[in-house]
C-alpha cells in the first residue's frame, strides 16, 4: 500500500525535482538518497524491499575511494537506477 498524503505527496515531487536538476549526475543522486531518507525517518515515505535493493544498488553504484572522482559508468548507473527508484515511489 503506497503513502499518501500531502508529505508523501511532497517528498515524492522533491525527490523527482533533484532528478531533473542540472549538475553531476552522482552528486544529484546523492542529494536524491538524501531526500528519500529523510522522508522514510519523518514517516512520510514507508520502505519497501524494492526500494530497499534499489537503494543499496545505487550505494554501491555511488561507493568511491578517497579522493577518487567516479566517472560516467557510475553517473549512468546512477541515471538508471533513479529512475526505476522513482518508478516504485509510486508504491512507497
Amino acid at each position: 500500500m503506497a503513502s499518501s498524503g500531502l508529505a508523501a505527496d511532497t517528498a515524492r515531487a522533491e525527490f523527482r525535482a533533484i532528478l531533473e536538476e542540472k549538475g553531476h549526475a552522482v552528486d544529484n543522486a546523492r542529494r536524491a538518497v538524501e531526500r528519500l531518507e529523510r522522508a522514510f525517518a519523518d514517516g512520510a515515505l514507508m520502505r519497501s524491499a524494492a526500494l530497499e535493493q534499489m537503494l543499496a544498488d545505487l550505494a554501491v553504484a555511488l561507493d568511491q575511494e578517497e579522493g577518487q572522482r567516479l566517472g560516467g559508468k557510475s553517473a549512468e548507473a546512477a541515471r538508471f537506477i533513479l529512475r526505476a527508484i522513482s518508478r516504485e515511489l509510486d508504491n512507497a
